[in-house]
């Protein structure tokens, strides 16, 4: 055979075997098995936990518990009503999300500091976050709210260390489906994961 036309036949196998190699892996569905599946929610999903539970008073003195606000998702935030930082912040982003809703869902602001939270330090924080009528801040003793912040995973508010800063949202049965830290909370993400949270109660109701 011609040396030229036998390198010339070498050559192509080659090519061909390259691309039959290329196709395998990329065809391969464990090519990318480490990679962690897409989730069509902007927060991040909380570790499986029951309803939540709880029954506290609001600034108005209205007993406010889990169960009354199940069968929409729930926003629940953690706050003191003396906070300068953080919580107006918290309370900021969350009433843009309502705003982008275009319909109010249920929001509790929990309180990490009993000592000084009292229903008149609340209603003033509510006012001056333009959030009266749409956010009830949730007041008790150390003793009534310890349940609560660890079923939440929450540090109160103490001398010399600040409170876990974290927006959590349940779904329709009461359960913590997605949370978002102070440093990636926003009005759109809040929103967005709300409506997902809503077509999927929606979506099961119907299938009842």
């Amino acid at each position: 055979m011609n040396p030229r036309l036998r390198l010339t036949m070498m050559a192509g196998a080659t090519i061909v075997l390259l691309a039959i190699l290329a196709f395998l892996l990329l065809s391969d569905p464990n090519a990318n098995s480490t990679r962690l599946p897409a989730t069509r929610f902007a927060g991040a999903l909380r570790p499986d936990s029951p309803p939540a539970r709880f029954s506290l008073i609001n600034q108005d003195g209205k007993m406010i518990t889990a169960a009354s606000l199940r069968g929409q998702p729930v926003i629940v935030a953690f706050m003191y009503s003396t906070c300068q930082n953080d919580c107006p912040t918290m309370a900021q982003q969350i009433r843009g999300a309502l705003d982008r809703l275009g319909s109010d869902v249920p929001v509790v602001a929990i309180s990490v500091d009993p000592a000084n939270d009292t229903q008149a330090s609340a209603q003033r924080f509510l006012a001056a976050q333009h959030l009266g009528g749409r956010m009830n801040f949730l007041l008790g003793s150390d003793q009534k709210l310890q349940p609560t912040w660890r079923a939440f995973g929450i540090e109160p508010q103490r001398a010399g260390r600040e409170h876990t800063a974290i927006v959590v949202l349940l779904d329709a049965s009461g359960h913590q489906r997605i949370g978002f830290p102070l440093s990636e909370l926003t009005p759109e993400a809040i929103a967005h994961d709300v409506r997902v949270l809503q077509r999927e109660a929606t979506s099961q109701s119907a299938a009842q």
